[in-house]
């Protein structure tokens, strides 16, 4: 299928449930036109999945009423859409075993053109990890690179904010719709990523709550999208550790900062590097293993100004993570 006139059947496709983003795109490739999908019957469906969805009940016509609404929220709520075919969705996912079939974002799609860079970690930090995700994420954005991470609490949200003030445009990406943020408490973080001219991406329609298993699904886009993984500070266990093996089964460059091997609840951190995972001090590690030069920003961490702005971004951002009142 090809073409905005099949966007309809994208919709249902998607709505179908317990399917997999690979079984969505392929399922969508077996049909010629719109009318030849939406002739067929469920038992039709089935049949050419070669067995029933493994989750949750469905009709062809919930699915139409589903994807008609979805078109509509999409349009309420200034929502785009991008298929898996479509020129605009992100190189590296398509290139992924498993990448899904619609991405449902608001806000601007990441460069092609721009390397990201995921950064992840425990969403329960010490101040110094919160510390150094949010440095790093201000590095890479005054090195011109998009920091992409899940805007959870903790590792995740402070280094989008670094991100933000280092002049990037933060990805963040959803395990729920893009019209549902969760959790709420980073509903303004999230204004900021749109503001700034960065994303909110997510594969689930909107309107979709937080499910614990969304998460872990969430956690492959982040490592898919970006050139490579950095891993802040995490225990044993930490959902940080299914992105990490994510990126590496993807193919993706992993590193370890070096502030969190020796924190408490970094244990996971540790476990990664002594497997083999590179210990980096700075961006300018990831730079100089990609062969890039950093870009000079006019009030960069090097002036005084910037020392400044910097220092008090942080403070500000740390503030608000520690629910201190400055």
């Amino acid at each position: 299928m090809a073409g905005n006139a099949m966007a309809l059947v994208d919709l249902m496709i998607c709505r179908i449930p317990g399917l997999t983003g690979r079984q969505r795109i392929e399922l969508g490739g077996k049909f010629d036109t719109e009318d030849d999908f939406l002739v067929r019957s469920k038992k039709d469906i089935e049949n050419i999945l070669g067995t029933p969805p493994s989750r949750g009940p469905w009709t062809m016509a919930g699915l139409r009423a589903a994807g008609e609404a979805d078109a509509a929220a999409a349009k309420r709520y200034g929502i785009g859409v991008v298929s898996w075919r479509e020129g605009e969705y992100p190189p590296l996912l398509r290139e992924t075993y498993n990448p899904p079939a619609l991405l449902f974002y608001r806000g601007a799609l990441p460069d092609p053109e721009k390397p990201l860079v995921a950064v992840v970690g425990t969403r329960k930090p010490s101040s110094h990890a919160a510390e150094r995700a949010f440095a790093l994420g201000r590095e890479l954005g005054e090195a011109g690179l998009p920091v992409v991470s899940g805007l959870a609490l903790g590792i995740d949200a402070m280094a989008h904010r670094g991100n933000i003030e280092g002049g990037a445009a933060t990805v963040a990406v959803l395990g729920s719709g893009p019209d549902c943020v969760y959790p709420a408490s980073n509903r303004g973080l999230a204004r900021r990523v749109v503001e700034t001219g960065g994303a909110l991406l997510s594969e689930y329609p909107p309107g979709t709550m937080p499910r614990k298993w969304n998460f872990p699904a969430r956690n492959r886009i982040i490592s898919a999208l970006a050139r490579g993984t950095v891993l802040v500070q995490a225990p044993e266990n930490s959902g940080a550790l299914i992105t990490a093996r994510f990126a590496l089964e993807q193919g993706r460059d992993l590193w370890v900062d070096r502030a969190g091997l020796a924190l408490p609840g970094g244990a996971g951190t540790a476990r990664l590097a002594g497997e083999g995972a590179v210990i980096i001090d700075s961006a300018s590690d990831i730079l100089a293993e990609w062969n890039m030069d950093a870009v000079t920003r006019k009030d960069s961490p090097g002036t005084t100004a910037g020392k400044n702005m910097a220092g008090d971004d942080l403070a500000s951002s740390l503030a608000e993570y520690l629910q201190i009142k400055l």
